[in-house]
């Protein structure tokens, strides 16, 4: 099973190849856009989120930030976490059902 998102997508796109199928894709994507690359993307931002919030936590610490910027960026990153703990949950379980169902 696997325990980080590189090793998720990469397994994706071993299947994806040994199976010969083109891939999973928004049916308003653009020609070219995956799932793999679609994921890849929201992770992008959820860490420059938290990057974006530890900059401002670090500006607080020295006394040069903010406090309405440094709430903001906190509250950010916070809902950022949520949402990718929900995600990631969300899909070990699914993983976890599909290993379940009988063949």
């Amino acid at each position: 099973m696997p325990t980080n998102i590189a090793e998720a997508i990469s397994a994706y796109r071993n299947m994806q190849r040994e199976s010969g199928l083109g891939g999973l894709s928004a049916r308003d994507s653009q020609p070219g856009d995956s799932f793999a690359e679609a994921l890849r993307e929201a992770t992008d931002d959820a860490i420059a989120t938290l990057k974006t919030s530890e900059e401002a936590s670090m500006k607080a610490a020295m006394g040069k930030a903010d406090l309405n910027e440094l709430v903001v960026a906190v509250s950010k990153a916070e809902l950022t976490l949520q949402t990718v703990v929900t995600v990631r949950d969300r899909a070990i379980q699914a993983y976890q059902d599909i290993l379940r169902m009988p063949i």
